[in-house]
C-alpha cells in the first residue's frame, strides 16, 4: 500500500479514499474518521473523534504531561 497519495475534494466536500487504504483501515464498508485541523495540517484517523482523542492522549506520556504541566521550563507558562 502507498503510504501518500492525492486525495480530491469534491464541491460538497466528499473526499475519496483509494481502496487499498479503506482495506487496511477497515473501512471497506465505510465508517467514520475523526479529523484535527492543526492549521497547517489537516490529521484524518479512522474510528472518528473519540478514536482520535484515545490515540492523542494514549501518546502523551506521563514525563511529556509533567513537562507541559511545568511550562516546558518556563515558569509563566506554567501558569497560564
Amino acid at each position: 500500500m502507498a503510504n501518500t497519495g492525492t486525495l480530491k475534494v469534491s464541491s460538497r466536500g466528499q473526499m475519496s479514499l483509494p481502496a487499498t487504504a479503506r482495506h487496511h483501515w477497515g473501512l471497506s464498508e465505510g465508517g467514520e474518521v475523526g479529523y484535527l485541523d492543526l492549521g497547517s495540517l489537516l490529521l484524518l484517523v479512522p474510528g472518528g473523534v473519540e478514536e482520535l482523542r484515545s490515540q492523542l492522549l494514549g501518546a502523551i506520556t506521563d514525563e511529556v504531561w509533567a513537562e507541559a504541566a511545568a511550562g516546558f521550563g518556563d515558569p509563566e507558562l506554567s501558569s497560564e
